[in-house]
């Protein structure tokens, strides 16, 4: 299964939702996760006066992460992850080093 991670650094999930400019995709099979992919996205925390909700950027993330069956951030706010659930993808919150986040996450999918 695919899953999407905001990271800073690559290495830990270390960033929060709003703030990431790319996602990366692993794909997790058993114990093992693996980089596949990593998609570039507009700050979903960026201001804009004609659209203050957003909706138009939490729509552009899930489509660049059509595929994963989740998201893992070290933060979202409450109306970001009603949006990804409400267009079909799992938000979770977590932190540590990516591939074992993963793997546990998985098992629970």
């Amino acid at each position: 299964m695919l899953i999407a991670v905001a990271s800073k650094d690559g290495r830990e999930i270390n960033q929060h939702f709003g703030h990431a400019e790319r996602f990366l995709i692993y794909e997790v099979e058993g114990d093992d996760a693996k980089l596949v992919d990593e998609k570039k996205v507009e700050r979903y925390c960026s201001y804009d006066v004609d659209h203050p909700l957003r909706s138009h950027i939490l729509e552009a993330i899930a489509c660049a992460l059509a595929g994963c069956r989740a998201v893992v951030c070290a933060q979202i706010g409450q109306a970001p992850q009603m949006a990804m659930e409400r267009l079909g993808i799992d938000a979770y919150v977590a932190d540590g080093l990516i591939k074992p986040t993963l793997v546990e996450i998985a098992r629970v999918l």
